[in-house]
């Protein structure tokens, strides 16, 4: 069966990608009868740009023009068999996806269904960074993953999953499939292997498309899982250092492909804070599509006053992860504060001491502002210790 989106990709080179292509087919397909400016509101682009890429899409036989744009029976079946959305309830896909959903409502019995599960996981070890998100947190993030459509036929990742979103991404599949299968599949890789025998044991009794991986994260992925994933989500430890780890593993594990989301999950901060994230963002070619702000909530977690924010990035051609290697610097919150790290300037050579009793509290601080010697923003670390 031919594969739409090369095909179209190909005859219209898009800076955005595949990723509005497949987007505007799904327009037609849950919405047949769309004007071509409707589908150039719905995607974000240009009337024009849009308007070319219907006009291929009609031309491979994907889509037909009678009042207004539709899936072709080719089209559809494409869709249902190579995208997956076969089976799928189209009308609770419409509700949760629009704009003013009251997704609450429509999955009240899904929430009602995971809070026995919720109450009942693996206490958090605060050593680790690990706080208990709430359940509608959980699956709101799914829903999200939903709204972004990347969800549907697609392999997600979770880099750490004490929030049990693989678990929530299981339970909406299972309510918009109720008649069949999803080809969804998610993989949740953890160092903590009380979560992952708690997914893993709850994934065969409900049978969820769940696999689960142990793995310390300061290691690079393995070969294997890398490049197949088509988003990932991940709430890392709340370190500078900690975040770009976790984005680098799972940029590692992302097919090399433009426009793919990337669901982080990360406290509030300050200015100061938010400037230096922003700028390993740049540093790994990520940009950032959408931020909500008090998206998460938490049990307990005082210190962030119980909510976190949820930032989207995308995947540009220049994404890359800034680590690659080993991972050996202070990781977590507590490792963090009572850790004296010594950074060697990359351009001249000058030594920079970072952390507790430090020239710097954070390396985030320390790239912000740059070498007092020379300004430049890239440091290589000779040595830590516990102070």
């Amino acid at each position: 069966m031919k594969n739409y989106l090369d095909e179209i990709s190909a005859n219209v080179r898009l800076e955005e990608g595949t990723v509005v292509i497949e987007q505007l087919l799904l327009e037609c397909y849950f919405s047949p009868g769309i004007s071509t400016k409707e589908l150039a509101r719905k995607t974000l682009l240009p009337v024009p740009v849009a308007a070319a890429i219907k006009k291929e899409l009609v031309k491979a036989g994907a889509l037909t023009q009678e009042n207004g744009t539709r899936c072709s029976r080719a089209g559809t079946t494409w869709i249902e068999q190579e995208l997956g959305y076969g089976g799928i309830n189209k009308s609770l896909y419409l509700k949760l996806t629009a704009s003013d959903a009251d997704w609450k409502a429509e999955l009240a019995d899904v929430l009602s269904e995971l809070q026995e599960l919720f109450r009942m996981r693996p206490q958090v070890d605060v050593q680790i960074d690990q706080s208990k998100c709430t359940v509608e947190t959980s699956l709101r993030r799914a829903v999200l993953c939903l709204k972004q459509q990347a969800l549907i036929g697609k392999r997600v990742l979770c880099i750490g999953d004490d929030d049990l979103v693989s678990v929530s991404i299981g339970f909406l599949l299972r309510k918009l499939f109720l008649a069949g299968h999803s080809k969804t599949r998610i993989d949740v890789v953890d160092v903590d292997e009380r979560f992952l025998s708690y997914i893993g044991e709850t994934a065969a009794r409900e049978g969820l498309p769940i696999q689960c991986r142990h793995w310390d994260l300061r290691e690079p992925l393995a070969e294997a899982w890398q490049g197949q994933y088509d988003c990932f989500f991940t709430d890392p430890p709340y370190t500078l250092q900690g975040m770009t780890l976790f984005l680098s593993r799972g940029i590692s594990g992302l097919k090399k492909r433009k426009g793919a989301p990337i669901f982080l999950s990360f406290a509030h901060k300050s200015p100061e804070f938010m400037l230096a994230m922003q700028r390993e963002f740049v540093q790994m070619g990520l940009m950032v599509s959408a931020t909500y702000p008090r998206f998460n909530e938490y049990e307990g977690a005082e210190m962030i006053a119980n909510r976190s924010q949820m930032i989207v990035l995308k995947t540009t051609e220049q994404t890359r992860s800034e680590y690659a290697g080993a991972f050996e610097d202070a990781l977590y919150t507590g490792e963090v504060k009572r850790t004296l790290r010594t950074y060697r300037c990359q351009q001249c050579g000058e030594t920079v001491y970072v952390g507790f009793q430090g020239d710097v509290p954070t390396i985030g601080q320390l790239k912000n502002q740059g070498c007092p010697h020379c300004r430049n923003d890239t440091f290589q670390l000779i040595e830590k210790k516990n102070v």
